[in-house]
């Protein structure tokens, strides 16, 4: 079985809606260096009810902010 990682892609989705770390951190309600972390791909989850309020405030789906690539 080929090991895969998550590439989560935050920081693309904000420059394309042109929004702040620091404005997304306050709309859905965590940190901004918890949301610093999950930009990184540092933590090892993310909660559903978090990641649908990213969604609802970029105006997007998960698959635009999460990618799957096979490691090499």
């Amino acid at each position: 079985m080929k090991e895969v990682e998550i590439i989560v892609r935050l920081d693309v989705m904000l420059a394309l809606r042109k929004m702040k770390s620091r404005d997304l951190a306050q709309a859905i309600g965590i940190t901004e260096q918890n949301l610093s972390l999950l930009k990184s791909g540092k933590v090892k989850g993310i909660r559903f009810e978090t990641l649908a309020k990213i969604c609802a405030v970029l105006e997007c789906q998960p698959g635009d902010l999460l990618e799957a690539a096979v490691k090499t």
